[in-house]
């Protein structure tokens, strides 16, 4: 939620009194005409901000700083909805239409932050001093105590007890995974996504719309490490708000496994898996069978899975003609050997130098 955004669908609410008296205070402070006012204010009683805008008669934005009058009653505010369920707001957002309608919505913290309205962790800590809650947001929770508990250094890699991995047989083979995010890569770039998987050399990344997301680390001597977090993952969530032990992520790992190679979730307390693909096959330690993230991986699972995407991207809706070219394309990215042609006959000549290039740096690509 920020201060151009609309009121997120189910925690909106009717203003009440203190609301529509805020509101009267901003307006009296914002341009003459009966423009628009959004206002968010991010508060927790160690710190808080402030953001206003409203638009003048010729659409144009202005910065109002709301005085003393308007934050003591927006403190007011949110010491009155610590009596909901969920504990007092983090933001609050206020609109005042032109026609003088008030609008309200408060975020709980169900997402992260933007970084502009993130304080540091100690500000939450003294917060929930005064207002403790059962349990917090997962991303939240472990921003406050994450403790670099899932950081390996180098030195500890090299000092870790051997043994404990167990064979994961749910992932695809490190060439096919490779080729197919790869192929994946390049149609979400042909069909002009801004989302989806991306490759750089010996680097695969994936983040997914629902903010679960992995990377994938390839090395000299046919090793890789992936590695990432499910959004919410319920083996965090019972790490920071029931106290459970972390899992050991790392257990049995080779001592290459370290922290260049892992995701960054490691350093916010937010990985909940890590795989690592050595001597022709993939290990795990305390990590999720592979099934169990799919959430944070591209569709590299089967020729099958990674076909359906590539035909979704080319058509709305594929019909028999798109399924099978878009199979094919998977076909020959599992052979290694997907040419421009290939790739344009499918996506056309829009984009198709970046995406190309895609294949280029994951080595499946064949000169025509």
């Amino acid at each position: 939620m920020t201060g151009d955004e609309e009121p997120t669908e189910g925690r909106s609410a009717p203003p009440d009194a203190m609301s529509r008296r805020i509101a009267e205070l901003l307006t009296g402070l914002g341009p003459q005409g009966g423009n628009e006012i959004h206002a968010v204010f991010v508060l927790t009683v160690a710190a808080e901000l402030a953001s206003v805008v409203a638009v003048d008669d010729q659409d144009r934005p202005v910065q109002i700083v709301p005085p003393e009058e308007v934050m003591a009653l927006v403190r007011l505010h949110r010491e009155a909805s610590a009596a909901r369920p969920e504990g007092p707001w983090w933001r609050y957002l206020l609109v005042v239409s032109a026609s003088g309608e008030v609008r309200t919505d408060y975020d709980f913290g169900d997402e992260p932050f933007p970084d502009e309205h993130l304080f540091p962790a100690e500000v939450y800590r003294a917060d929930l001093e005064v207002f403790p809650r059962d349990r917090l947001p997962v991303w939240l929770a472990a921003y406050i105590d994450h403790a670099d508990r899932q950081s390996r250094p180098a030195q500890t890699a090299a000092r870790a007890e051997p043994g404990g991995a167990v064979v994961e047989d749910g992932l695809p083979a490190l060439p096919l995974m490779v080729a197919r995010w790869a192929l994946l890569s390049a149609a979400f770039v042909a069909a002009g996504s801004p989302w989806g998987p991306r490759v750089l050399p010996a680097l695969g990344l994936f983040e997914g719309a629902e903010r679960s997301g992995s990377s994938l680390w390839i090395m000299p001597g046919d090793r890789a490490v992936l590695s990432g977090g499910v959004w919410n993952a319920p083996v965090l969530d019972a790490v920071y708000n029931a106290g459970a032990p972390m899992p050991d992520l790392y257990a049995g790992a080779p001592a290459w496994v370290a922290n260049p190679m892992l995701n960054p979730r490691a350093g916010t307390g937010l990985l909940s898996f890590c795989y690592w693909w050595d001597r022709g096959r993939w290990y795990r330690g305390d990590s999720p069978a592979a099934g169990e993230v799919a959430a944070a991986v591209p569709g590299v699972w089967s020729r099958e899975s990674a076909a359906a995407i590539v035909a979704a991207l080319r058509e709305d809706e594929p019909g028999a003609g798109a399924r099978e070219a878009a199979l094919g394309l998977v076909q020959a990215a599992d052979r290694g050997e997907i040419g421009r042609s290939s790739l344009a006959a499918v996506f056309g000549e829009g984009d198709i130098d970046d995406a190309y290039l895609q294949l280029i740096m994951a080595g499946v690509a064949v000169d025509e």
